[in-house]
């Protein structure tokens, strides 16, 4: 059984001629991207490891050379692939931060207990950081991820438990 992964970057084209590729990073932590460390590439049904050779800065993401990719074919066959590692090498949270897989599968709770549903995600939008909660029915609600309508996350119990504001769920 493959251990789950976590995306950390997103290959999105060839840079130049040398088998530089353009990189969307999603981690908050780029030193995934240091030399010598190695991903987990992947892309459908195909999927191989790579070995950062060097990473560099450029408009919003990276400009990567892996090891292995030295012409710009050999960097379009990493285009729209994704860079993973395995979620046991995730760094540890710092204190009240939170992962997205880490809080999927979180019972979603008032602060009486009642069940609101189950968490399927957390993601950063352009908003702030917004909990999907699977509510039932296929349903899902967008609740803001900031106090007061987090209250309290428990990372052993597996719950959170919202203050939402009213009509929240019933959208």
């Amino acid at each position: 059984m493959t251990p789950p992964l976590l995306v950390v970057g997103t290959v999105r084209r060839p840079h130049g001629l040398s088998g530089e590729v353009s990189v969307e990073v999603l981690t908050d932590f780029p030193e995934r991207f240091s030399p010598g460390t190695r991903l987990l590439w992947r892309r459908g049904a195909e999927a191989r490891e790579l070995v950062v050779a060097g990473a560099r800065p450029h408009g919003g993401g990276l400009l990567l050379t892996v090891e292995g990719c030295a012409d710009v074919t050999a960097a379009r066959a990493l285009q729209g692939g994704e860079l993973c590692v395995a979620e046991a090498d995730a760094h540890p949270a710092p204190a009240g931060y939170f992962y997205s897989h880490e809080v999927r599968g979180f019972r979603c709770e008032d602060g009486s207990g009642r069940l609101l549903g189950e968490a399927a995600g957390l993601e950063a939008t352009p908003a702030g950081a917004m909990l999907t909660v699977a509510v039932g029915d296929g349903r899902e609600a967008l609740v803001p991820w900031t106090y007061p309508i987090v209250v309290d996350v428990d990372r052993e119990g597996r719950r959170i438990v919202l203050d939402p504001p009213e009509g929240l769920f019933e959208l």
